[in-house]
């Protein structure tokens, strides 16, 4: 067995609804992989982060990006659009963690080159579960280009 210490894994989390927000930190609380989530409430924001503008001139890529569709200014797919365009940014996994099941924004966020799309279940319980299946594969399982 590894016993080599666990980097801490860094989320960035697009969300501008609160209780999802803390619906989503207790979820990393429970998972085996030590998290350091970022929040990010609206596309702006979002891209000022990863595009280190603004008060995030310093602040480190994330190694995974949770975006929500329906956020204010920048919508989902306008934020997505831009981290794939970008050489640097296209390599960090982004999944498209929303309440939408409709099939156009589907279509659009795998056209637009999500790694994965995940539609948020109702139930707390399958929320929680949703997330930690989230780490298990992409914090755990996967390896990550350098």
């Amino acid at each position: 067995m590894n016993n080599l210490p666990l980097k801490l894994a860094q989320i960035l989390l697009v969300e501008d609804n609160e209780g999802d927000i803390l619906l989503t930190r207790e979820a990393f609380e429970e998972c085996k992989v030590k998290t350091e989530i970022i929040i990010a409430r609206n596309g702006k924001e979002a891209l000022d982060f990863l595009f280190n503008k603004g008060e995030y001139i310093e602040a480190k890529k994330p190694d995974l990006i949770l975006l929500d569709i329906n956020i204010p200014i920048y919508n989902g797919h306008e934020v997505l659009k831009q981290i794939k365009a970008d050489s640097e940014l296209k390599k960090i996994p982004v999944i498209m963690l929303t309440t939408s099941s409709n099939q156009k924004d589907i279509d659009r966020a795998y056209g637009n080159h999500c790694n994965s799309y995940v539609k948020k279940p109702l139930d707390i319980d399958e929320f929680l579960s949703a997330i930690l299946k989230i780490e298990e594969f992409w914090l755990q399982l996967t390896t990550f280009p350098k």
